[in-house]
């Protein structure tokens, strides 16, 4: 046995019956020394911590150092990783030993049911993070992050289908980083012959589990755009779930399990528990878009009515005042300098008062000066129009080497205009500063295209150096949302006295050529199934 019950205290008979007892009991027993390491072990022990019989005494044990003075009594629990995918939570509970500078340790493996509550307690906060309708982007990023913590995994991933249903992007991830440019990438690898599991879970919409796929990205050559992105931390096996509303595919999330794990029943119903929350915020984002839509229509239709109220009442009583005077000169008598003077002065007023509300409204309308004239020419009339009603100057800087700009979707072009509008709104009202300079570049080729907007103004800024900006409020959380339609990143930064920088960075796919012979590329062959799906 390898617990020595020679040193338990009675008579001889009570010795040995207690040692058959410790030897049978499923809890582990042992002596430790101050410093953390093994004394002895009963078999349950040495079975929990996976030790050598041979090899027990001076191994290291899960539990802490103590003081021979001030052993603490309180069950507790230790996470004990003897080696990378052997992983135990252990409740435990310490006994100091009269004379005696060992403690007495009894524990148990709670690692199972500790597991369970997690994944309980992540289900309930993704139900709760989804009721709130935050932006998407950063609700996925914390049920990525739920995941991940609740079953100890390597990384997970919320990938969604982007607005016009052709390309997968992440929108939440945990464990490996956000690549700008993650859907080229994969692409690549589906060209080279990559078999995308995750793309089977979409359209068949069944879970699907990979034993040890790491070793096979690690090792196929078709993985090489991807491997490095996908390299750490080492995972082992790989499961991806569909995200359905209403039994229609809207993503997949994929779980990455560390080495040493496996994929059994609970942990698929956990993520199939999970995907459910996602797919849940994914709809409510698309229900939200809808409601802004019509809220865009309603604004439109409240602007023309200004339009009609208050630009068609300041030109009536324009023609008023011409018509004023052409009656007092028809009439053939001389008219008083003084009153032309007056009436000249209350036009000009009156013209520059329907100037400034015809431009407000024009650019309020913009969508179709953004169609007609296309984004740089939209961006600026709305630096003009900003100016004219506010006083700032608005400078806009605009590098497209290869006049791409306007090649690009209409609804990213929407999207792009609508963040640099808010955020030039943003600085002419909370900024109180004078300048605001707006900043739209087209930069790199192929996969690596990118489009980055700034804006600047010289205001005030924070008090605190590089803080960042709060995300509070609609306009944020919308210019965050439509950043996130198109896997890009809005950052936010301020320095006291310099003002506020607001950066939007977005990754643009490739142009979609056909590939030989009117065979399609891989990407429209993905695209396609997308689509179709």
């Amino acid at each position: 046995m390898a617990y020595d019950v020679r040193r338990a205290e009675g008579p001889a008979e009570d010795r040995v019956e207690a040692g058959t007892l410790l030897e049978r009991t499923p809890d582990g027993l042992a002596l430790i020394d101050t410093h953390g390491r093994f004394v002895q072990a009963n078999q349950a022990a040495l079975s929990l911590c996976g030790l050598d019989p041979h090899g027990v005494q001076g191994a290291a044990s899960p539990f802490p150092p103590y003081r021979p003075d001030d052993v603490p009594e309180d069950e507790a629990v230790v996470v004990w990783e003897p080696v990378p995918g052997r992983r135990r939570e252990f409740a435990y509970r310490m006994r100091g030993l009269p004379g005696r500078d060992e403690c007495l340790v009894t524990f148990r493996d709670v690692t199972e049911s500790r597991r369970h509550q997690r994944r309980l307690t992540a289900i309930a906060s993704a139900a709760s993070r989804v009721a709130a309708k935050r932006s998407l982007s950063g609700t996925l990023d914390a049920l990525a992050q739920e995941v991940l913590e609740a079953d100890a995994l390597a990384s997970v991933q919320i990938v969604t289908v982007n607005p016009t249903g052709e390309r997968f992007q992440i929108m939440g991830t945990a464990g490996f980083g956000k690549a700008d440019n993650w859907f080229d990438l994969l692409v690549e690898c589906m060209e080279a012959g990559a078999q995308l599991r995750m793309v089977d879970a979409f359209t068949s919409r069944e879970p699907v589990v990979v034993p040890h796929r790491y070793a096979t990205i690690m090792s196929a050559p078709a993985w090489a755009p991807l491997r490095e992105h996908m390299r750490n931390p080492e995972w082992d096996w790989f499961a991806s779930v569909p995200l359905l509303v209403r039994g229609e595919p809207v993503g997949v999330l994929n779980a990455y399990f560390e080495p040493g794990q496996e994929i059994g029943g609970t942990a698929l119903d956990f993520l199939l528990a999970m995907g459910e929350q996602a797919a849940q915020a994914v709809h409510y984002a698309a229900l939200l878009e809808r409601e802004r839509e019509v809220a865009r229509r309603e604004e439109r239709q409240r602007l023309a009515r200004e339009l009609h109220d208050s630009v068609v009442q300041q030109v009536f009583s324009m023609g008023m005042q011409v018509e004023s005077l052409g009656m007092l000169s028809g009439r053939g008598t001389v008219v008083d300098s003084a009153y032309v003077t007056r009436v000249a002065g209350e036009l000009g007023h009156i013209s520059k008062a329907v100037l400034s509300d015809l431009r407000a409204m024009v650019t309020d309308l913009h969508p179709t000066a953004l169609d007609d004239q296309g984004l740089g020419a939209a961006l600026t009339a709305l630096a003009e129009s900003t100016m004219g009603r506010t006083g700032f100057e608005v400078q806009v800087s605009i590098t497209d080497p290869h006049d791409e700009l306007d090649d690009l979707e209409a609804e990213l072009r929407e999207d792009v205009y609508r963040v640099i509008a808010e955020a030039l709104h943003n600085s002419v009202k909370h900024s109180h500063g004078s300048l605001v300079t707006i900043r739209l570049a087209l930069t790199g080729h192929g996969t690596q295209r990118g489009l980055t907007a700034e804006v600047a103004d010289d205001g005030r800024g924070l008090p605190e150096q590089g803080a960042p900006v709060e995300e509070g409020g609609f306009g944020m959380t919308a210019m965050k949302e439509r950043a996130g339609r198109w896997a890009g990143r809005l950052t936010t930064r301020s320095s006291p006295g310099e003002g506020i920088v607001v950066r939007l960075v977005l990754p643009l796919p490739a142009s979609l050529p056909t590939g030989l012979h009117g065979e399609p590329t891989a990407r429209e062959r993905l695209s396609e199934t997308l689509r179709r799906t």
